[in-house]
């Protein structure tokens, strides 16, 4: 998911992928320690799609406390 998509994303959505992303990475991180995990860096890019998903709530919020 790039950074053009997260943004188009309403507030609600956001907070339902990043349940959903931080649950993947969960479950990555589980099976890497159970050494069922096939490919290593999908945990890489789970952690930089929770990390966008933070960076554009951050955005919003910072964006709504400017308008008030």
């Amino acid at each position: 998911m790039t950074i053009k998509e997260i943004r188009k994303l309403s507030p609600d959505v956001l907070d339902s992928r990043l349940k959903d992303a931080r649950q993947e990475l969960m479950n990555l991180r589980f099976q890497h320690a159970v050494s069922q995990l096939e490919n290593p860096l999908k945990i890489v890019e789970a952690k930089k799609t929770v990390a966008r998903l933070l960076t554009v709530i951050r955005e919003n919020e910072l964006k709504s406390k400017a308008r008030a």
